[in-house]
């Protein structure tokens, strides 16, 4: 099987446990087809770049997947139909990445506390 790493927009006025349903879905999809999903990471509501369909801020979601192709492929059909998801990307990788991803760390990086926009002086 492949290896995928998985992210997901959703919409600004969908709410958290709505993500984690749909998030739910797609891993029962997965799972469904002969796959797993290995790690899942919700990293909350974010400003977009630019409007997407009248929206200023999304749900970014991430799944780092191990399956078949054609439990991706029928996954990505299902967020096609889905009014909720705003754009998706997946990519296929040789290895999953261990531990928390990027985005994660930089949260906690930034919640630490003492530290100002120019540090301890």
């Amino acid at each position: 099987m492949a290896l995928y790493e998985h992210i997901f927009l959703a919409r600004q006025d969908v709410s958290a446990q709505q993500v984690d349903q749909m998030i739910e879905d797609f891993s029962g999809l997965i799972t469904e087809k002969g796959g797993s999903i290995t790690k899942t990471e919700n990293w909350g509501l974010k400003s977009l770049s630019y409007r997407i369909n009248k929206n200023r801020k999304a749900h970014y979601a991430l799944l780092n997947i191990d399956a078949p192709s054609d439990a991706v492929q029928e996954m990505e059909r299902q967020m096609r139909i889905n009014e909720d998801v705003l754009r998706f990307q997946t990519v296929r990788v040789e290895e999953l990445e261990e531990g928390p991803s990027v985005m994660l760390q930089k949260r906690d990086r930034d919640d630490k506390p003492g530290r100002g926009p120019r540090g301890d002086r």
